[in-house]
C-alpha cells in the first residue's frame, strides 16, 4: 500500500509540474534557511559547553553605583585583584577559583624570530581545575606554578620553535623579561568566550617591576582581573551572591560598612557569558541572545511562508483533481485512504526539498561563515542534534502543510464532482486569503526592517563625531620609547604628509572605563561632581591630532612646566560640575587624583561608539613621561608615503619591535560589525521571503484566472479593455497585500523602536519608510500577478467560449 501511495504521489508531482516547481523551490529555500540558521544558533547557544564543568562555573562581576540615585555607573566583567583570594578564603563552598589578567599586545622574541602577539594573558595555577584545556606538552599541574613560566598554543609553539620541543626554551617579552616555556596546549574551540594564545604564570605579577605583591593584595581600584569559580553540582549560586554585600563591607578599606551602597558583586554562569553578558569590559566581543531569537523567528517564518504556498496551491487546484477524487470514492476509497494519499504527496515533496536543501546548504555555508565571522563546518549536519531534526523535518513539514489540503480534498462529494460541480467554500477562501496576508505581512515587515537598519548604519557612518577621525594612524606605544619619544616625534614630523603626533592612555573607539573622585572649588570648599567623570591621560599633541575644538581656554603646553597640574574637561563635565558656562570653568581649582586647575573646555565629542551617550570627560597630562598606551599620528598628505616614513622611523628607533598599525576609522567601522551583519541578513531574508510569497501568488493567480477564463472571454466580447481586465484580476490580490501592510506597520514599529533603543544616537522612524516598503511589496506583487493577468487579458475569447 505504501509503495502504491508513493508511486501515485510521484506521478502527481510530474503531472502538475508548475505547482510542483513552486512548492519544491519554496520548500527547498525555506528549509535551507532553517538549516543555516540552525547551524548558527546551535553554535551560539553551545558557547563554552566544551567545559566538563560548564554548568558549575561562574564568573565574578562587579558593578559600581551612583550613591545618589543607585543607578549603574559602571558594569564590569572583571574585579579588583584582592577579591579572588578573599573569596576563596571566606567561602568554603568555592571548590576552585582561578584569576586571569588580559595583557593585550606584547612583543615576543626567540632568537631571530620577533612578532607582535595578541591575546596574551596571565593565568594562575588553578586554571586547569576550572577550564578544560588539552595540554599536549608539559604538566598542567605545575606548568603555571613558577614565576616567568609560559604556556603556548600549538600554533604559537610551531610559529616560534618549528618542530622542536618548546618546553624549557626561553622567550623574551618586550625586550625586557625572559620567560621559560613550560607547556603547550591545543587552542580553545571557536565557540569559547576567550582564546588565549599565550599564558604567563600569574605569580609573575608579584614582581614589583611588573605589578607587585602589595598591589595584588591592596589595590581595590584596578578592576581588570577576571575571576572564575567552580561551585558544587546543583549548588544555588544565589545563596553565595546573597553574602557578597557583607563580604564587601568586611574587606573594602575605609568603607564604614557601607560599601554595598556604591559597589556590588554578582555571579554569571559561564554558559551565559557569550549571549547574555554585555558588560563595559569583556574579554572578547560577545553575541546577543536577541539576535539569536530574531534569526530563529525569521527562519521559521520563511519556512512557514513556503508551507503556506503548498496549502494554498493544493486547495486552489482542487478542481483539477476533483474527478480523480470522485472516481476513487465511487470505486470504494475511504476518506482515510485519500488523506494518506495526499499526505504522502506532501511528505514526498518535503523529502525531495530536504535533499535539495542539504545540497544548497553545503554550497552556501561559506557565505554564512563570511557574514557571521564563524567557521561552521558542513560536517555539523551529521551531528545528532542536527541530523535527527533533518530526518524528522520532512515528516513534520509534510504533515503540517499537507494535512489541511488532504482533509479538504477528501471531503469532496463524488456525485457533485463527477457532475462538474466543484466550488470552494467561503471558509476555504477566507483561510486562503488569510494565509496570503500572513505571507506578505512577514515580507513587508522584513523590508521595513531592512530599510531602517540600512538608514541607521548610514546615519552612524556619516554622523559628525565632534572630531576628525579620518587618516589617523594608531600605534602601540612601547617601553623602549620612554626616553626617546621627543626625538621619535620630531623624526616622524619631518615629513610634509604628517601633520601632528599625540599620545594617550586610550583612543576614540575604545571604552571610557577609568574614573576618580572629582571635586571642584565653587567657593571656599571643594564640591563633588554631580556625576562620574571619566578620564584619559593625554599629551599636548592629542587634541590637535584629533582636531577637537577648544570652546574656552587653551590646550596643554608642557613648555611652561605647569601642565602636569592642568585639566581640560568637556562640556558634559562642565554641567556635571554645576558650572553655568564654559568660561566659568577656566581657572577653577579642580581635584582629580591631584589638585590643579581647569585650563580648557573642549567640545563634546563621541569618544565611544554611538551606542553610548557622551559622558563627562577630563583629560590631563601624565606625571610619568611615557605613561601612555597609544600613539596617534595625523596624516594629511599621501598615505602610502606617510606610512613608509613612519615605518622607517619606527624601525630606526625600535629595530627589535615589529611595526604594526591600524587606522582609527577602521576601528570605528569594527564597532558596528554586528549591525552590518544584521543588515546583510535582513536584506537576504526579506528578498527570500518576498520571492517565495510572490511565487505562491503567481501560482494562486494562475489557478484563479483559470477558473475565471470564461468570464474574461465574455467581458472581452462585451468590449472590456485589457487594462480593465488586468485591473479587475489584480485588485483582489493587491488588496490583500495592502491589508498585510496595515498589520505589519505596528508590529515593525514596535520591534524596530526596541532595536534602535540600543543606540544613544539614532534616526527617527519616518512614515515614508513604511509607505516605501508597502509600495515595493505592491509593485512586486503586481508584476508577479501581471504575468498571468496580461496573458489572460490578451487571450482570444473565441477559444475560451468555444464550448458554450
Amino acid at each position: 500500500m505504501l509503495k502504491n501511495y508513493i508511486k501515485i504521489a510521484w506521478r502527481s508531482l510530474l503531472r502538475y509540474k508548475f505547482t510542483s516547481f513552486i512548492n519544491l523551490f519554496g520548500l527547498s529555500v525555506g528549509i535551507t534557511c532553517c538549516l543555516l540558521i540552525m547551524l548558527y544558533v546551535l553554535d551560539e547557544v553551545r558557547y563554552d559547553r566544551y567545559n566538563s564543568h560548564a554548568e558549575q562555573v561562574y564568573r565574578v562581576e562587579r558593578t559600581f553605583l551612583n550613591p545618589e540615585d543607585k543607578s549603574i555607573s559602571l558594569s564590569l566583567g572583571a574585579v579588583a585583584p584582592p577579591i579572588g583570594p578573599l573569596l576563596q578564603n571566606d567561602f568554603k563552598e568555592i571548590q576552585a577559583l582561578t584569576s586571569i589578567l588580559p595583557i593585550g599586545g606584547m612583543t615576543l622574541q626567540y632568537q631571530d624570530k620577533i612578532f607582535n602577539e595578541e591575546h596574551v594573558y596571565c593565568a594562575d595555577e588553578n586554571l586547569f581545575k576550572v577550564f578544560d584545556f588539552t595540554v599536549t606538552k608539559g604538566d598542567p599541574k605545575t606548568a603555571l606554578n613558577e614565576p616567568y613560566s609560559v604556556m603556548l598554543t600549538e600554533e604559537m609553539a610551531k610559529k616560534y620553535f618549528g618542530e622542536e620541543n618548546p618546553v624549557n626554551k626561553l622567550l623574551t617579552f618586550n625586550q625586557q623579561l625572559v620567560g621559560t616555556v613550560t607547556g603547550v596546549y591545543k587552542a580553545l574551540p571557536a565557540n569559547a568566550h576567550w582564546h588565549p594564545n599565550i599564558m604567563i604564570s600569574f605569580s609573575t605579577l608579584r614582581d614589583t617591576a611588573i605589578y607587585g605583591e602589595e598591589q595584588l593584595r591592596t589595590n581595590w581600584g584596578n578592576n581588570a582581573f577576571y575571576n572564575y569559580i567552580l561551585l558544587p553540582k546543583d549548588y544555588d549560586a544565589k545563596k553565595l551572591e546573597a553574602q557578597f554585600p557583607a563580604f564587601l563591607n568586611r574587606h573594602i578599606p575605609n568603607s564604614d560598612n557601607k560599601a554595598q551602597e556604591w559597589t556590588s558583586l554578582s555571579l554569571r554562569k559561564l554558559t551565559d557569558i557569550h549571549l547574555r553578558s554585555h558588560k563595559d569590559s569583556e574579554l572578547e566581543e560577545n553575541g546577543d541572545i536577541k539576535r539569536v531569537y530574531i534569526f530563529t523567528i525569521i527562519g521559521l517564518f520563511i519556512l512557514l511562508i513556503a508551507c503556506i504556498n503548498y496549502m494554498n496551491l493544493s486547495t486552489a487546484r482542487s478542481a483539477l483533481r476533483a474527478k480523480e477524487i470522485g472516481i476513487r470514492k465511487v470505486v470504494g476509497a475511504e476518506k482515510r485512504e485519500l488523506v494518506y494519499q495526499f499526505l504522502s504527496e506532501s511528505i514526498l515533496l518535503c523529502f525531495l526539498a530536504t535533499a535539495i536543501s542539504i545540497l544548497i546548504t553545503g554550497l552556501t555555508l561559506a557565505g554564512l561563515n563570511s557574514v557571521s565571522g564563524k567557521q561552521l563546518p558542513i560536517q555539523q549536519l551529521i551531528q545528532p542534534q542536527i541530523l535527527i531534526p533533518i530526518v524528522l523535518l520532512p515528516l513534520l513539514i509534510g504533515s503540517l502543510s499537507g494535512l489541511y489540503p488532504a482533509l479538504f480534498l477528501s471531503e469532496f462529494k463524488p456525485i457533485k464532482v463527477l457532475k462538474g460541480i466543484v466550488k470552494s467554500g467561503k471558509k476555504t477562501l477566507s483561510l486562503r486569503k488569510a494565509l496570503v496576508v500572513f505571507q506578505f505581512t512577514v515580507s513587508i515587515a522584513l523590508i521595513i526592517s531592512t530599510i531602517i537598519v540600512f538608514r541607521q548604519l548610514d546615519y552612524i557612518q556619516h554622523k559628525s563625531l565632534g572630531f576628525n577621525k579620518e587618516q589617523i594612524v594608531i600605534l602601540n606605544n612601547n617601553e623602549a620609547l620612554k626616553n626617546s619619544f621627543p626625538a621619535f616625534k620630531t623624526a616622524v614630523l619631518d615629513n610634509p604628509s604628517i601633520k601632528s603626533v599625540g599620545r594617550s592612555s586610550r583612543i576614540p573607539s575604545g571604552r571610557l572605563l577609568d574614573d576618580q573622585v572629582a571635586q571642584i572649588n565653587l567657593g571656599n570648599n571643594l564640591a563633588p561632581a554631580k556625576a562620574d567623570i571619566k578620564y584619559v591621560r593625554v599629551d599636548e599633541g592629542f587634541i590637535p591630532t584629533y582636531s577637537i575644538p577648544i570652546k574656552a581656554g587653551r590646550n596643554f603646553n608642557r613648555t611652561d612646566g605647569t601642565d602636569t597640574l592642568s585639566f581640560i574637561i568637556n562640556e558634559a563635565a562642565v554641567k556635571a560640575l554645576g558650572l553655568k558656562s564654559n568660561e566659568e570653568a577656566i581657572g577653577k581649582q579642580f581635584q582629580y587624583g591631584r589638585i590643579g586647575q581647569i585650563v580648557g573646555v573642549m567640545n563634546d565629542f563621541n569618544f565611544e561608539s554611538l551606542h553610548q551617550r557622551i559622558i563627562p570627560l577630563v583629560m590631563f597630562n601624565s606625571a610619568e613621561r611615557n605613561d601612555y598606551g597609544r600613539i596617534s599620528i595625523k596624516i594629511t598628505g599621501s598615505i602610502p608615503q606617510a606610512l613608509k616614513h613612519i615605518q622607517s622611523t619606527w624601525e630606526k628607533f625600535m629595530p627589535e619591535t615589529p611595526f604594526d598599525y591600524t587606522f582609527l576609522d577602521d576601528r570605528f567601522t569594527d564597532l558596528y560589525k554586528a549591525e552590518h551583519k544584521q543588515q546583510i541578513i535582513f536584506t537576504l531574508f526579506s528578498g527570500i521571503a518576498i520571492a517565495i510569497a510572490c511565487l505562491g501568488l503567481l501560482g494562486l493567480s494562475a489557478f484563479t484566472i483559470t477558473q475565471r477564463i470564461k468570464e474574461i472571454g465574455i467581458r472581452k466580447v462585451l468590449g472590456a479593455s485589457m487594462t480593465s481586465i488586468v485591473s479587475l484580476l489584480s485588485k483582489d490580490f493587491l488588496l490583500l497585500v495592502a491589508f498585510a501592510a496595515i498589520i505589519a506597520f505596528p508590529i515593525t514599529w514596535f520591534a524596530m523602536s526596541n532595536w534602535l533603543n540600543d543606540f544613544a544616537y539614532r534616526i527617527d522612524l519616518s512614515w515614508w519608510v513604511f509607505v516605501l516598503a508597502t509600495a515595493i511589496a505592491l509593485l512586486i506583487a503586481f508584476v508577479t500577478i501581471s504575468i498571468q493577468t496580461i496573458k489572460a487579458a490578451r487571450a482570444n475569447p473565441v477559444k475560451s467560449l468555444r464550448s458554450e
